[in-house]
């Protein structure tokens, strides 16, 4: 008889889609925590987490136990727990480095987290590539950003001047967020396409204070993006 692995044994008994969560003791990964536990065809095989290790992932969310404890070692987790997708919450710094792991053990990774450079997202794009998987990375997930995101991009071709503000929480990291990164970069292609172009500055223009009007660099196409990071914002954007 043919010996059947213990991988193929998991994937024999269970035809949901076993997902790991990185920074599941966060904000974001304990919503993930639920959102999966609660979806059908979902399954929770492993939580990772410098913070919390060795609690229940489910109970930290605010369900049942599951049985799911968290771990620190992202590695051993995906390998364990024979995930088939990793959901990335967690900080800039250490985003990168969880998804070559990732990457390199096959497991298709989701990432939330935001702070990505565009050589990034071109690793990224490769390592996949070399796996013959994909790979998501999504500044933002709710329905109504990605909606204000691609108004933003029609208006463009015909209102191509625009500013953006961005306002979050004084805890979040990166600035300016990756959905203004992303709505830029839209707007940014939109203009392109249409061949339309924003009213250039008066030349020799002075700022009274660097950064006054705005980000500008290659990422944001040139667009103005400015951002507020104080306490009583969660995410907030204007186009």
């Amino acid at each position: 008889m043919t010996e059947v692995t213990n991988e193929r044994k998991v994937k024999a008994v269970s035809s949901s889609i076993r997902v790991a969560v990185s920074g599941a003791a966060g904000r974001m990964g304990r919503e993930v925590v639920r959102a999966v536990i609660e979806a059908e065809g979902l399954e929770l095989a492993a939580a990772i987490d410098r913070l919390h290790e060795g609690e229940d992932a489910s109970a930290l969310a605010g369900l049942p136990s599951g049985g799911v404890l968290i771990e620190s070692d992202l590695g051993s987790a995906l390998k364990d727990a024979h995930a088939d997708v990793l959901v990335d919450f967690t900080l800039p710094a250490g985003v990168m480095a969880n998804l070559r792991t990732a990457l390199a053990l096959g497991v298709i990774p989701i990432v939330g987290t935001t702070g990505l450079s565009q050589a990034d997202l071109a690793e990224i794009g490769d390592l996949a590539a070399k796996k013959g998987i994909g790979a998501l990375v999504a500044p933002n997930f709710a329905i109504g950003a990605v909606l204000m995101m691609q108004f933003a991009a029609q208006a463009a071709k015909y209102m191509p001047d625009v500013e953006i503000i961005e306002l979050h929480h004084e805890k979040k990291l990166d600035s300016p967020s990756g959905t203004a990164m992303l709505t830029a970069r839209l707007i940014g292609e939109a203009r392109r396409a249409a061949g339309a172009s924003a009213v250039a500055m008066p030349e020799n223009t002075m700022e009274k204070a660097h950064g006054a009007r705005g980000a500008r660099e290659e990422g944001t196409f040139d667009i103005p993006v400015h951002s507020v990071r104080l306490p009583g914002f969660v995410a907030h954007q204007e186009v």
